[in-house]
């Protein structure tokens, strides 16, 4: 057993599933959490891998949903959170929901009794300086206002965000390009970089009232101080400050020209720019929000070209700490500018508890493989982990048109696949979506499990 543990900050889904995977191959862990000598805002209790909000883990359908894959390939994997889950389910259709005190109580039991394990209570205000050799951070969106200062110190002004300012993200396959056309404004940059959706007044209009009249989710309490910038205001707040803000903003018609109705110029016009390096999917420019999610879809379905429009992520904007971790993280989530630290979770850029235990239990092998002196080899970014690593450490697009988000397990994330051929009779459209989707999933099981 190494002489030099893996310190680990933060005892959540990430943290604890990092802490196992390092202890189970044989190696000691110290697990730090500052919890109840300094609380949070969310927070209720001190237990480990607190549930904050929801106690859904989402779809466990692993043929045909891309969270569902993530379950079954932690399962492989020999996941603690997969297995405390398992063992304290609810009935819940086909997600896979948790009692959520006996599922936090399992997996801190697990932890409590293993040999490699121990737990200090107490707050790390500060990167851990070269004397921890080994260091996973993995204290998600409400990291602690000291150690995301001294993140700051050493990322620079752009490696840490603090506010989550995300618009929706569409399938390419799902919009209708017998309305929508490929063109830059001005035909700047390669000419074709956006996909434009065109507006007449009619609908223009009636956009900015949907978006001024829909239902909006709220702040909560710990979030309400927290400022809009002027670069990322909600798309409603923009159609308050008058009816003719977005069409002098991000939907402004210029330089653009109907490729299907050259002599018609539009009222109005969306752009949607690429969000990852596949092609798969693009983000609808300057549309970050807080409408509710069933109200995005209204809305914005309305908009031409979207009508059938598929959400990889509908918008949202809340506190958040998050990583522009494609800048500052290497292929092994380590710290660019301290590579005897890495980070897993949330705070890496991904969105949801499982995806965050997922990038946990990537993390803490990649802990294990340096303490071994090997190299770590991802998962092919056929796999769920390996696409979720990739739109962390470079499958998202990073310039400086185009920020990088946190983002949901989704198959835009991963390299395109062929459905099975059918013979005889052409399958109908939901037939052939679920053909590809299960194409996604069964690629993926069998290359992870070549993987492991």
């Amino acid at each position: 057993m190494s002489k030099n543990p893996v310190h680990i900050i933060g005892a959540g889904l990430a943290g604890t599933e990092a802490a196992w995977q390092v202890a189970e191959a044989g190696y000691r862990v110290i697990l730090h959490e500052m919890r109840p000598i300094r609380k949070t805002e969310a927070h209720q209790g001190d237990g480990l891998a607190e549930l904050v909000c929801s106690n859904s883990f989402r779809s466990d359908d692993a043929e045909n949903n891309a969270v569902g894959l993530l379950h079954a390939e932690m399962r492989l994997a020999g996941s603690l959170v997969m297995a405390a889950a398992d063992k304290h389910k609810l009935p819940a259709g086909g997600a896979l929901a948790v009692d959520r005190q006996a599922f936090s109580d399992e997996v801190g039991k697990q932890l409590l009794e293993h040999p490699n394990v121990t737990i200090e209570r107490g707050e790390i205000t500060g990167l851990p300086d070269n004397d921890w050799q080994h260091v996973i951070i993995a204290t998600g969106p409400l990291t602690s206002p000291d150690l995301a200062s001294d993140i700051v110190k050493v990322t620079g002004d752009q490696g840490l965000a603090f506010f989550d300012a995300i618009a929706p993200i569409v399938y390419k396959d799902s919009i209708d390009f017998s309305k929508a056309w490929f063109q830059s404004r001005y035909d700047k940059g390669e000419g074709a970089d956006y996909i434009n959706c065109p507006l007449n007044e009619a609908q223009y209009k009636q956009l900015i009232n949907d978006l001024t009249t829909g239902e909006t989710g709220d702040f909560k309490q710990w979030e309400k101080d927290t400022p809009y910038f002027d670069g990322c205001l909600p798309v409603e707040v923009m159609a308050e400050r008058g009816p003719e803000t977005l069409r002098f903003g991000p939907m402004k018609p210029v330089g653009l020209t109907n490729k299907h109705e050259p002599d018609i110029k539009p009222h109005a016009i969306l752009q949607l720019r690429q969000d990852n390096a596949l092609g798969s999917l693009y983000n609808m420019v300057g549309f970050q929000t807080k409408l509710k999610y069933g109200e995005q879809k209204r809305v914005f379905r309305k908009i031409p070209g979207l009508e059938k429009a598929e959400f990889a992520r509908l918008g949202g904007m809340h506190r958040n700490t998050f990583l522009n971790s494609p800048v500052v993280l290497d292929e092994n989530l380590r710290l660019k500018a301290r590579p005897n630290i890495r980070f897993a979770g949330q705070i890496t850029g991904v969105e949801g508890y499982i995806e965050s235990a997922a990038i946990g239990l990537m993390a803490g092998r990649m802990a294990v493989c340096d303490l071994a002196v090997t190299t770590f080899t991802p998962p092919p970014e056929t796999t769920a982990h390996g696409a979720l690593l990739n739109h962390i450490t470079g499958g998202h697009l990073t310039t400086s048109k185009a920020s990088f988000q946190p983002m949901n397990v989704n198959f835009g994330l991963f390299p395109p696949v062929e459905p099975p051929k059918h013979q005889g009779k052409r399958p109908r459209r939901g037939e052939r979506k679920a053909a590809r989707k299960q194409a996604y999933t069964a690629r993926a099981i069998v290359d992870f499990k070549n993987w492991l």
